[in-house]
């Protein structure tokens, strides 16, 4: 099933998880102080493909990993960056600050950029080029 990233899905749902406790837990945690519709356009876009393309893999538009080591480079860095976003989130839960911002919009994007360059993903390349800019330039204007 080379369609299908098992290990994309899992990183999808290991980062959701603080997000969906969050939204549960913190009703009214997040407030949209800054509003660019063009932005957050480009950021949901771009999220949507991030998220749909650590998961599966078009032919033609996705080519693989280099070798079986590259594909061991990106476990051990996307498992470590994820274990970080958790380990931030559960730090900074209740704390509303630049640094949780930054940090929680540009380990994913990360993530994403990463992801789509070790398994060569053009699609997932351009959804975290996308993405990235976005989610962190909302990210710190929420947070200020």
């Amino acid at each position: 099933m080379e369609w299908l990233n098992l290990y994309g899905l899992i990183f999808i749902f290991v980062i959701t998880i603080p997000n969906i406790i969050f939204a549960v837990r913190c009703k009214d945690g997040f407030l949209n102080k800054w509003n660019n519709k063009l932005v957050e356009v480009i950021e949901q876009i771009g999220r949507f493909f991030c998220f749909g393309f650590m998961i599966v893999n078009i032919p033609g538009t996705y080519f693989g990993f280099w070798t079986d080591a590259c594909f061991l480079v990106y476990l051990i860095v996307n498992i470590s960056l994820i274990a970080l976003y958790c380990l931030i989130w559960i730090i900074c839960f209740k704390k509303n600050s630049v640094f949780r911002a930054l940090a929680l919009s540009v380990i994913p994007s990360i993530v994403f950029l990463f992801s789509g360059i070790m398994s060569r993903s053009v699609l997932l390349i351009i959804g975290s080029l996308f993405f990235a800019p976005a989610h962190i330039l909302i990210s710190y204007k929420n947070a200020r």
